[in-house]
C-alpha cells in the first residue's frame, strides 16, 4: 500500500473516531404507546443533560407516566406514577439553562419546572409545536431545551391525541395511563 493511501486511511479512521466521541448522547424512551428516540445536546445544556442521564442510569423513569397531555402544546412526563402519585427519589433541583441557544420548537425536549426557575428535577416535556413563549430571554426565564426527538414523533403525536380528564388537582391527565416503561442510553 502506498504511503499516501496509508496516510489517508489513518486520517479517515481518526476522523471517524472523533465523530464517535463527539456524537450526542442518544436515549430511547420506551412507552406503552411506542418508542421515542431523542438526541441530547450536552454541549448547549451540560447540566441538564447530566441530570437527565443520571435519572436514566438510576432507572428512575421506569413506571412513570406522561401525566400531562395538552394537544397542540406539549406532553409532559417523568415524575408521576400511573395512580398520579409523585414518584419519590428526585435529586436536588438544577440550575436553569434556558439561554443556551436551543429553542422550544416542535419535537424538542425540555425540562419542566415550577415558577422557581432553578427547580427542575426529573420531569420533562416534548413540544408538539413551536412554543417560542417558553424560550428564555434577557428579560424573562424560560424552559431549558436539552435535546430533540429524532425518531418516534408519530408516537409523540399518538400520545398527544389521548383523551384526557382531571384527576384530583391534576388537569389534562390521560384517561388511560401512558406509561414510560424504561429509558435507555443508546450511545
Amino acid at each position: 500500500m502506498s504511503f499516501l493511501k496509508t496516510k489517508l486511511l489513518v486520517a479517515v479512521g481518526v476522523a471517524a473516531a472523533s465523530l464517535t466521541v463527539l456524537a450526542a448522547p442518544r436515549v430511547a424512551i420506551n412507552t406503552s404507546e411506542g418508542r421515542i428516540v431523542v438526541d441530547l445536546n450536552e454541549k448547549a445544556a451540560p447540566v441538564t443533560v447530566e441530570n437527565f442521564l443520571n435519572y436514566v442510569k438510576k432507572g428512575y423513569y421506569k413506571d412513570t407516566t406522561f401525566h400531562r397531555v395538552i394537544p397542540n402544546f406539549m406532553i409532559q412526563g417523568g415524575g408521576y406514577t400511573r395512580d398520579m402519585k409523585e414518584k419519590p427519589g428526585t435529586a436536588a433541583p438544577i440550575k436553569l439553562e434556558d439561554k443556551n441557544g436551543l429553542k422550544n420548537n416542535v419535537g424538542t425536549i425540555a425540562m419542566a419546572r415550577t415558577n422557581n426557575p432553578n427547580s427542575a428535577t426529573s420531569q420533562f416535556f416534548i413540544n408538539l409545536k413551536d412554543n417560542d413563549f417558553l424560550d428564555g430571554s434577557s428579560t424573562k426565564d424560560g424552559y431549558a431545551v436539552f435535546g430533540k426527538v429524532v425518531q418516534g414523533m408519530d408516537v409523540v403525536r399518538k400520545i398527544a391525541r389521548a383523551p384526557t380528564t382531571d384527576k384530583g388537582f391534576h388537569e389534562n391527565v390521560p384517561v388511560r395511563a401512558i406509561t414510560i416503561n424504561s429509558v435507555e442510553i443508546l450511545k
